[in-house]
């Protein structure tokens, strides 16, 4: 099945032209994420948004899929510890740390944080699967964990002496840990069409996420979604989890994981660019010297990789 063409003038665009506005619309979703964060602050509790985001989309893709599920339940029963970690990690867990990071740091922060995912796979797949890396790859993992610092300590050297730091930042690498997990399990899973995979990672995901709001509900932190947190949750279950993972799927099918990797670096731009816009979040120096670094250490490792 074809999946979003593109026509110009009854001709069809070359493959990679196509795979590049995929790739560039997914990371415009993944970056408008960031920004989802922020507004939700005040007006959904952030275990409430996980929760409701993931049942809104495995509900949809459930009445998508369902034969071809039942079909692949087979292919699931054979690794299903394997499969609901990288749900519980990927889905559950990042998004529950991206959202609660989004009440105690800006947009601009978890945009150019996000950034450092293709590095940290980098180092993870070292450690699990023996990859491995050269000089340039380990000036690049250096050059974004200085970035990473440079955005933690604000730019201030008494801070990062003192360790001094966010706790929304702090949250915001751990999620981005977990994430690296769950990029790490995608070598492995199972032998099914994307769009299937992603329907039974997200059904485990909103499974998952309920024992979450349960807990802040118990707790009293729960923040019912206001009309502007149903706003966000209706941006944050169709694009950053529906459409962006279609596109992300079509990309890499045209041009393979490794190019499709490098547009990750789109990511913090356009977080920066919309925090700017739609958040009059300040754009100091110590971002553009943080997101200099990580861009450019992520650059490092990718063209490492290519060589």
């Amino acid at each position: 099945m074809r999946t979003f063409g593109f026509v110009e003038g009854g001709r069809e665009l070359p493959g990679s032209m196509v795979a590049y506005a995929y790739l560039a619309a997914t990371m415009l979703c993944w970056g408008g994420n960031a920004i989802a964060g922020q507004f939700a602050v005040d007006n959904v509790s952030p275990l409430l948004l996980v929760a409701l985001r993931w049942l809104f989309v495995s509900s949809f893709l459930v009445m998508m899929y369902r034969n071809e599920l039942r079909e692949t339940w087979p292919m699931l029963r054979k690794a299903p510890l394997r499969i609901v970690l990288m749900a519980v990690l990927g889905f559950t867990a990042f998004n529950s740390l991206f959202y609660i990071a989004s009440h105690h740091t800006t947009g601009i922060n978890i945009g150019i944080l996000q950034g450092t995912i293709p590095v940290i796979v980098l180092v993870m797949s070292v450690f699990v699967f023996s990859t491995r890396i050269g000089a340039m790859q380990v000036a690049g993992v250096i050059m974004t964990l200085v970035g990473v610092i440079a955005v933690a300590s604000r730019g201030d050297l008494d801070r990062l002496l003192n360790l001094e730091f966010n706790p929304g930042d702090a949250l915001m690498l751990v999620a981005c840990l977990f994430y690296g997990g769950y990029t790490l399990g995608l070598k492995v899973r199972p032998p099914m069409p994307g769009m299937v995979f992603l329907s039974w990672l997200s059904i485990i995901a909103a499974v998952s996420s309920l024992p979450l709001a349960l807990v802040e509900w118990l707790g009293g932190g729960t923040q019912w979604p206001t009309a502007q947190g149903w706003v966000v949750t209706a941006y944050v279950a169709i694009f950053p989890s529906f459409l962006s993972q279609i596109f992300f799927i079509r990309g890499v099918e045209l041009i393979g994981p490794e190019r499709a990797g490098v547009f990750v670096n789109l990511v913090p731009i356009f977080a920066a660019i919309l925090a700017v816009l739609l958040l009059n979040e300040s754009f100091e120096v110590y971002h553009a010297i943080a997101l200099a670094l990580v861009l450019g250490g992520i650059g490092l490792s990718e063209r490492a990789r290519i060589r």
